[in-house]
């Protein structure tokens, strides 16, 4: 198995794994604490929403762990976009974090049900904490997702041919519509989670599942940035095998 094999084998995997890790926690596991407004003084599902949180936790590994692998491929195509994307992966994952603590925070309250606060100063603290929670969802994959897994990796798995060019459309298509929802909901044009943000979070789910499984199936599509040849820099330069091919 080549290099570049492996690193496709490896960046689709971890797609894949922010599939299988993101969408039991906001789903499933974190439901009984972001749904009920008195979890903090009920009797609470503590384990489940630590389970919720040690897979965010394994979603930020995957997260980062994407972008850097596929960053010495990238980089030969524009070097700072594949920097850029690197960048925004982290940026997401940071609001993740966030939010994650401040769900593990609500769970240490409740623990602390009996302290000087009282029940209904705690189910005050907790809805605040969810409040961090649903917005930092709102920044991170909800906007950030956009700009980064949207349009720059897009854009460059678009401009570099090493998926096909279809299928890269769909970020470059769904990253702007994921944008553009995250700001209608951040303004309140539209409700979190509505319909009219679901239907605009299509386009970007079906881009990352497809590249994650065509990545690990079929791997990189032959492309120029893969012998070596620069991408946007070299735009202008003919290839080795072009020059051969002349002679």
């Amino acid at each position: 198995m080549s290099s570049t094999r492996k690193t496709a084998l490896i960046a689709g995997a971890l797609f894949v794994i922010t599939f299988l890790t993101s969408i039991p926690a906001a789903l499933v596991l974190y439901t009984p604490v972001l749904d009920h407004a008195n979890y903090i003084v009920g009797a609470g599902a503590d384990t489940r929403v630590a389970l919720g949180a040690f897979l965010e936790v394994l979603l930020i590994v995957a997260n980062v762990g994407s972008a850097v692998v596929l960053f010495p491929v990238l980089k030969r195509q524009n070097e700072p976009l594949a920097l850029g994307y690197v960048t925004a992966r982290i940026i997401e994952s940071t609001f993740i974090a966030i939010g994650i603590v401040s769900l593990l925070a609500v769970v240490t309250l409740r623990k602390d049900v009996g302290g000087t606060g009282g029940a209904g100063t705690l189910v005050a603290v907790g809805r605040s904490l969810v409040a961090i929670h649903d917005w930092t969802f709102l920044l991170g994959p909800g906007w950030i997702v956009g700009v980064g897994n949207g349009l720059i990796l897009g854009y460059l798995m678009y401009r570099s041919g090493l998926v096909p060019r279809g299928m890269a459309m769909l970020g470059l298509i769904g990253g702007p519509l994921i944008i553009i929802s995250g700001t209608a909901v951040l303004f309140d044009v539209i409700q979190p989670g509505s319909a009219a943000q679901v239907i605009a979070t299509i386009p970007e789910f079906i881009w990352e599942l497809s590249l994650g499984i065509y990545l690990m199936v079929k791997g990189f599509k032959p492309s120029p940035i893969l012998s070596g040849t620069t991408g946007d820099a070299g735009a202008g330069e003919r290839s080795p095998a072009l020059a051969v091919a002349d002679r």
